[in-house]
């Protein structure tokens, strides 16, 4: 398994540092460990942190979080950028949550269930890589739109939806900026008060899908010692995106659409349903309706998440906006690494516009991030760039017979169409005598 990069714990409980250290050494390459968080400031400006997992509380016999609070407002007037996680007694959540609106990305519940803390901390890194878009803040938290016609295009859908409480459904390649897209959606909404709470849908393991979403009561199942506040509660009034929506198995997406539809939700082990009011955005780089033709994905859920369509176009689409963006970025990372200001050279250009990007933006950002680490003077003569396949569509391999896949795709079109043979001869392109002889010979 591929790890992460670096994580800067925060806590004044060496006995919670060393678990966590033993616990994470799996997940990150570099863990940092401090008991005070007055070294915060010092590390931050020598070290290249990628995540900061940071406690609430520091002084003996202060319970109030307010130092928690403190710490994250100095931690984001340094890096605004780095992801931190908060970690909480039960009886700080409501700091939590305000801590998340002050900036925090999640928060932690003391004593942590493992999986949960894993799955959190690696979301949150998933993120912040992922924040590389088309949407880069270009100064007061609007995006970069560029200059194509596709992206004005999506420009006037925006302005036009926004206002709305329509759910959204955005697509395209990794890396073309679906979360930035849906931040700017919830910017330019009158939910922009409130929070927008992202969840990556394929970093949620299935046995934590109810918990995490819906929340749970104490009790509810072993780990369950404190109750737990779900991402549906957390978004109330506000805006939920769910990232990787396409990786939801098809066994709990039952749980979603009905959540989506009664418009409450029920913690696990609970009976009292939880009323929330949510504007829902959904991603991902699938092929939605291709994986209900397969059986993978729910069509009323698909429905139900789909009423304004956006999708993104690649960066191999828009190549008028790769070095405006490659500017963006230089700006933005010699102002993070102290560098003077860099500019590219005629051939650097030549570069950037001539290769592929099959990494999209994020593959963009992540070279111009690298080469400005690299950089010896202030005119980058060339970018290290290492040209990459387009992605490759898997192709399942085929373990049927003629007659078993014949007798398949009659079974699969009897179902679709609840039993109405007209229906399903004409779904298969033969007449409703040689489906009544197929059927007959197959023992349907």
């Amino acid at each position: 398994m591929k790890k992460e990069g670096s994580i800067l714990i925060v806590d004044d409980n060496k006995s919670i540092l060393t678990a966590l250290q033993i616990l994470l050494s799996a997940y990150f390459d570099r863990i940092i460990l401090h008991t005070s968080p007055n070294r915060i400031k010092t590390t931050l400006q020598t070290e290249k942190i990628d995540l900061i997992l940071l406690d609430m509380n520091f002084s003996a016999g202060i319970n109030n979080g307010n130092e928690g609070l403190f710490w994250l407002s100095e931690i984001k007037n340094i890096n605004p950028d780095i992801p931190v996680i908060l970690i909480t007694a039960y009886a700080d959540i409501e700091l939590a949550i305000e801590g998340m609106k002050r900036g925090a990305d999640d928060f932690i519940v003391k004593p942590w269930n493992n999986v949960s803390l894993i799955s959190t901390l690696l979301s949150a890194c998933k993120k912040e890589n992922g924040k590389a878009s088309s949407g880069e803040k270009t100064g007061k938290n609007e995006m970069f739109w560029g200059t194509s016609q596709k992206m004005k295009e999506i420009r006037t859908i925006v302005q036009k939806v926004s206002i709305t409480d329509a759910n959204i459904l955005i697509t395209g390649e990794n890396g073309t900026g679906k979360e930035m897209l849906a931040r700017e959606i919830h910017r330019s909404s009158h939910r922009n008060k409130e929070q927008l709470i992202c969840v990556d849908m394929g970093a949620v393991a299935e046995n934590l899908f109810e918990t995490e979403l819906f929340g749970h009561v104490k009790g509810s199942f072993t780990d369950a010692k404190k109750d737990r506040i779900g991402k549906f509660e957390l978004a109330n009034k506000g805006t939920l995106f769910l990232d990787e929506i396409g990786n939801v198995p098809f066994h709990l997406q039952a749980k979603l659409l009905t959540a989506l539809q009664n418009r409450y939700i029920v913690r696990v082990g609970s009976n009292t349903p939880i009323d929330t009011d949510i504007r829902l955005i959904c991603a991902t780089n699938c092929n939605l309706p291709e994986k209900v033709n397969e059986g993978l994905f729910r069509e009323d859920l698909l429905y139900r998440i789909n009423t304004i369509h956006i999708e993104i176009p690649s960066l191999r689409q828009r190549p008028d906006d790769i070095i405006p963006l490659s500017n963006l970025f230089l700006e933005k990372y010699c102002k993070k690494y102290g560098k003077p200001r860099i500019k590219l050279s005629e051939n650097a250009i030549k570069q950037v516009t001539r290769y592929p990007w099959y990494g999209n933006i994020r593959e963009l950002q992540h070279s111009i991030e690298k080469a400005v680490i690299l950089a010896e003077n202030d005119v980058l003569e060339e970018i290290s760039l290492t040209v990459t396949a387009p992605p490759k569509k898997e192709i399942p391999e085929m373990n049927y017979t003629l007659e078993e896949m014949e007798i398949e795709m009659i079974k699969n079109s009897i179902t679709k169409y609840n039993g109405n043979l007209s229906a399903v001869a004409t779904q298969l392109g033969i007449t409703r005598q040689t489906l009544y002889n197929k059927m007959k010979k197959f023992g349907l």
